[in-house]
């Protein structure tokens, strides 16, 4: 075997293992079959990411959204300039567990995707690659939430500096057809500990300055232009939201007012009485009809 024959073998077998390392380039997404997308890695963490469609969206709309008005104006207002090509800004949506802050994200994209509005949902885990994400939709004519669901960070977590810097800190202009609705049950999307507070000062005039550690944890969420708090339903409201999901799956009033004090303890069992557990409620109860 000539050299040239040698080296042109071993360069096919290098080529051979780089292919099996590197993954692919992923391709473009196809825009037009979907309103929702969500980002996916090929060859684990640290493989190439790419845009999967969703082939069913949820369809959950505004009007299921009971007794979260102000919470719904708030996001609408935002999400309506933005679908505009208005000022708008990034949202942070925090409180209590199961009180509609990813279903009113969703209802977003009911109301507007046929007026251009994309869904991008992205793991917390996946974080790291918005600059991609960012890279990937500049310059296309939709409008794109990145939406991340149930966010928090431990500590030292690389998504938390990555979220940063594309909220708020990249050399780069942002890109004026994205922006990041994220769901939260903390404010501050860090644990806090008691000792956090050891790095507070005081001053001769009695000023409080929080320290750096203090500083740190809430550098995240003041970059979230829009904050929107979810509060825990008291149980008329709890109630309303039964008799909506029971109507929507088709029980009739007699059925509905019978089902009052069931719901209650459904509720109680749970600890929780959120609009979550009354959908929960209401499919139970029609699936039993």
């Amino acid at each position: 075997m000539s050299d040239l024959a040698q080296f042109l073998q071993r360069a096919e077998a290098l080529l051979e293992r780089l292919e099996a390392i590197v993954p692919p380039v992923a391709a473009q997404p196809d825009w037009e079959s979907a309103t929702a997308f969500r980002w996916r890695k090929q060859g684990g963490r640290n493989g190439r990411g790419h845009l999967q469609p969703v082939a069913h969206v949820s369809t959950i709309a505004f009007a299921d959204l009971r007794n979260i008005d102000a919470q719904k104006a708030l996001i609408d207002q935002n999400t309506r300039q933005f679908v505009a090509g208005l000022p708008a800004n990034n949202v942070l949506l925090t409180g209590a567990r199961g009180t509609g802050k990813s279903s009113l994200i969703k209802a977003c994209l009911h109301q507007y995707a046929s007026q251009g509005l994309r869904l991008i949902e992205v793991d917390k885990d996946d974080l790291s690659d918005l600059a991609d994400i960012v890279d990937l939709v500049y310059g296309r004519p939709e409008r794109f939430i990145v939406f991340c669901d149930d966010l928090s960070f431990g500590e030292g977590e690389s998504g938390y500096k990555a979220l940063k810097v594309a909220l708020d800190g990249s050399i780069s202009s942002q890109a004026g057809n994205l922006l990041v609705y994220a769901t939260s049950n903390r404010r501050h999307l860090l644990p806090e500990h008691m000792s956090d507070n050891a790095g507070y000062t005081h001053t001769d005039d009695g000023d409080l300055h929080p320290g750096e550690t203090v500083e740190e944890k809430i550098s995240l969420s003041e970059r979230f232009g829009l904050w929107v708090s979810f509060y825990p339903f008291k149980q008329d409201d709890y109630l309303e939201i039964v008799a909506h999901w029971m109507r929507h799956f088709g029980c009739d009033e007699a059925r509905i007012e019978q089902a009052q004090g069931e719901a209650l303890r459904w509720a109680l069992q749970r600890g929780s009485r959120s609009g979550r557990v009354a959908r929960q409620f209401a499919q139970d109860q029609a699936g039993r009809m």
